[in-house]
């Protein structure tokens, strides 16, 4: 897989974040651009064609029909389609450490005609686990909502042996936006999906998938979707039938050079081998990057677990030394990473280069040392360490 222009730094080592953008989902995006610049009715044509072959492409990657797969703004703006869709009464299950976009729009939901949101408390585990779920699978329960990889620990899911304890008659909704295109996940086992293309499938903002398999397409009204996703929105007969499959959830159409570029840089993805061949090149460089933390003297979040059960995010922190002043170390010494309270978010891709472990690696040895350079933290490093206070629901 390439990357756009000269690529990242070296030492960037923060997919998890921001995918830089690669060459052939910047060359989708420009031809789709220059063809918005043009009148033709050809043209046009072959602009909004776009958003279907990106369809097509994401169909191949999540094995799905292309009708069952729509192109929403966004993770968070799919995420918030999916719960406008589903309506209550009942409850929907989201473990309580995950990442607010796969939360929010259940809690704004849930007092305009959703399902209740119950939180699930991990107890002694840092993921939920399946024997976990079954023991709060109450009657009422309609869905559970989960990331395919924990934003921090960078456990991943254990899809099919969740939709497994739901069972048919619950939705398994997921946000893969941190599997997708890093790591092979068990798509097939959810009943909803969405992932934006920012991240690990290097494709630029503005296009992200919604995938609504048929088997519960009846079970989720079109809470948000507007004309583009009705049949005849032109017959001056409304509400008009929504359209079959994911686009009755359409509120409009898709940015359809940001499909460009997200269907390109899946196109790209399924090139290089597809997520086995890019998941197996990116575990491995992030066992590198952990085993040289540890030598350092660094403590590894979720240290000890089967290397099937991580994607491609590592998190650790140096016992002894303030988190701010070591994510500022590393990012005087080119390394760029995120850190989330005390814990330093590591997320390398498949072509990240053997420089960035060994940049990696000298600047912790010199944090031990007491060598490093520790430049002032930036605002956005200052933030308090405590975590945020959680929002009240009821706690399952």
């Amino acid at each position: 897989m390439s990357i756009q222009g000269e690529g990242p730094a070296a030492g960037y080592l923060d997919h998890a974040r921001v995918g830089p953008v690669s060459r052939p989902a910047a060359a989708a995006l420009a031809g789709a651009t220059s063809l918005a610049t043009r009148s033709g009715p050809a043209d046009l044509d072959r602009l909004f064609a776009l958003s279907d072959a990106a369809r097509a492409s994401a169909a191949r990657l999540l094995d799905a029909g292309p009708h069952e797969i729509a192109l929403a703004p966004s993770t968070s703006n799919g995420l918030f389609t999916v719960a406008a869709a589903l309506r209550g009464p009942g409850a929907v299950l989201v473990p309580r450490g995950e990442f607010p976009a796969n939360l929010y729009p259940w809690l704004r939901f849930a007092s305009r005609g959703g399902p209740a949101v119950r939180l699930l408390d991990p107890a002694g585990h840092r993921h939920i686990t399946p024997d976990l779920l079954r023991r709060h699978l109450a009657p009422d329960v309609t869905a559970l909502a989960v990331s395919a990889v924990d934003s921090l620990t960078g456990h991943l899911a254990p899809l099919a042996d969740l939709k497994e304890a739901l069972g048919p008659d619950r939705l398994l909704i997921v946000d893969a936006i941190q599997g997708l295109g890093a790591v092979p996940i068990e798509a097939g086992a959810a009943d909803v999906l969405v992932s934006g293309g920012q991240k690990w499938l290097r494709a630029g903002w503005g296009a992200a998938l919604l995938l609504i398999r048929d088997r519960c397409a009846q079970r989720l009204t079109p809470g948000l979707g507007g004309w583009a996703g009705v049949e005849e929105p032109f017959a001056h007969r409304h509400p008009a039938a929504p359209l079959p499959g994911a686009a009755a959830h359409l509120a409009t159409n898709p940015d359809f050079p940001a499909a460009a570029a997200l269907g390109a840089a899946i196109d790209d993805l399924l090139a290089g081998g597809g997520p086995a061949a890019v998941g197996t090149r990116i575990r491995a460089t992030l066992a590198d990057l952990l085993d040289r933390a540890r030598r350092a003297g660094a403590e590894v979040l979720l240290d000890g677990i089967d290397p099937g059960e991580r994607g491609g995010i590592g998190a650790f922190r140096l016992p002894g030394h303030d988190p701010a002043a070591v994510h500022a170390a590393l990012g005087a010494a080119g390394v760029i990473t995120t850190r989330r309270d005390e814990w330093i978010r590591l997320s390398p891709h498949a072509d990240t280069p053997t420089a960035a472990a060994d940049l990696f690696a000298d600047a912790l040895h010199a944090l031990a040392r007491g060598t490093a350079h520790h430049p002032v933290p930036s605002h956005s490093t200052l933030r308090p360490t405590t975590p945020p206070q959680e929002p009240t629901c009821p706690t399952a």
